[in-house]
């Protein structure tokens, strides 16, 4: 058993050791930091597919920190397991001082943290959070009545207002100077990491996307923003999810560059808070009560259209097939989709929620929540239940060469497409007397 006393920073939604808030309170805390990831089997074991690409992705971006550690020589240290064993063997294994980390907002991370903070404080051993995957957290923006935002532009004007106007203007985007304090990791030779077949996973063979957005990207952000046949978004929102990229510096780009991609940046932050101030929205209930009153059709062999792409809807369809192929989808797409299968199909929310979880590389229970409730109507400022996408008019207004349709639908306008199973006027009226009854009930 190693005598020297050690702190452990417990790496999760801050795959990176650049710029990261608790790994450099850690670094300053005056002891040696060792670094550490845990797969954790309690999210491990939900996933059916073998190929995750998300799972590929962390060992991906675990691999990259590690060839930085080992240059300082210093090592990560990979573990896999249930999160409560793992810290038992870990305190028995190492003289721990301290354990630092960045907080995590969703329901499960909550009770694992205060599980493991517990466990600590029965040893002795101080657990330190701070804030990092976001700008603003919790209740640092407030309304005058001193309540959480439900509305998305007032939050974003007191977001911005207390970014530019507050006496620590450029501190909420000023970076934490680990590289500073890289002489203070634990000296080890390096530690093994456990390989994807070794925590029972395949490599998926998806390489490790760019972490970078060109700043004429942004700059044309709000034109092209919409179009999914052009490559106009920054594609970064797997890096976010993952934390292998600073939210701080790409807010700074955003605002140097552009106010629109900053308003994704802050619908980010007005997610967490919500999921944080409302946690009820992550187990599965509406923000909105009176919407779980909905009578769902529930149809399972219109489901399985819509997943599988094949709805006789080319916008839908391009945009499922994409998500099932490559683990993406455009936002715009997203949205129209979405509405699709809520309104059109009148299929509960939380089963398209749960298909994008499944899906998506870069699924955020807050974000995806917040998504599916806004397409529902269900959610906070959300889409008004009477506001019903028209597949086929999104389809004309933001793909009118029919570039990205094509892409995904090589049989589109051909005998082998199918034609549209359910029609959209139908559809409309029904999703309105639906929704209006269910809402007039007391």
């Amino acid at each position: 058993m190693p005598k020297q006393k050690i702190v452990l920073f417990w790496h999760r939604r801050d795959l990176r050791l650049h710029d990261n808030a608790g790994l450099y309170h850690a670094l300053r805390s005056g002891t040696p930091v060792l670094p550490l990831f845990i797969f954790d089997r309690a999210i491990l074991d939900k996933l059916e597919d073998k190929q995750d690409r998300r799972v590929e992705f962390i060992h991906q971006a675990l691999g990259d920190m590690q060839k930085q550690m080992t240059s300082m020589g210093a090592s990560l240290l990979v573990k896999c397991g249930f999160p409560a064993e793992i810290w038992e063997e870990l305190t028995n294994t190492y003289t721990v001082q301290a354990v630092y980390t960045n907080q995590d907002y969703e329901p499960y991370a909550r009770e694992r943290d205060a599980e493991i903070a517990g466990l600590l404080k029965e040893k002795g051993i101080n657990f330190h959070t701070y804030k990092d995957q976001v700008i603003f957290e919790k209740e640092e923006i407030l309304s005058g009545q001193g309540t959480p935002y439900t509305v998305f532009t007032p939050y974003s004007r007191k977001w911005k207002e207390k970014l530019h106007n507050s006496e620590k203007a450029g501190h909420y985007v000023k970076p934490y100077p680990t590289e500073d304090y890289s002489g203070n990791f634990y000296s080890t030779s390096p530690l093994p990491i456990p390989t994807l077949g070794e925590i029972g996973f395949e490599p998926a063979g998806e390489e490790f996307p760019g972490k970078k957005v060109r700043d004429e990207l942004l700059v044309k952000y709000a034109d092209t923003r919409d179009y999914p046949a052009v490559p106009g978004t920054s594609r970064l929102s797997v890096h976010l999810r993952f934390g292998t990229v600073s939210v701080r510096k790409l807010a700074k780009q955003g605002l140097n560059h552009s106010d629109t991609w900053l308003n994704e940046l802050i619908w980010r932050d007005f997610y967490h808070q919500i999921l944080w101030n409302f946690p009820h929205v992550g187990n599965n209930k509406a923000f909105r009560p009176e919407y779980d009153r909905i009578q769902w059709r529930n149809n399972e062999a219109e489901f399985k259209k819509w997943c599988e792409g094949t709805t006789g809807y080319p916008m839908v369809d391009a945009g499922m097939r994409e998500l099932n192929a490559t683990g993406f989808m455009h936002n715009r797409v997203r949205m129209v989709t979405a509405s699709f299968l809520v309104k059109h199909l009148l299929i509960d929310w939380r089963w398209g929620e749960a298909y994008f979880a499944k899906k998506l590389l870069d699924f955020d229970l807050a974000a995806n929540n917040g998504g599916w409730q806004w397409a529902a109507g269900s959610g906070t400022d959300a889409a008004p239940y009477f506001r019903i996408f028209n597949p086929t008019s999104q389809a004309k207004k933001f793909d009118p060469q029919l570039t990205y349709l094509k892409k995904w639908i090589p049989e589109l306008n051909s005998l082998d497409y199918p034609t549209p199973i359910v029609d959209h006027k139908m559809a409309r009226e029904r999703c309105l007397s639906t929704y209006k009854e269910a809402l007039a009930k007391e």
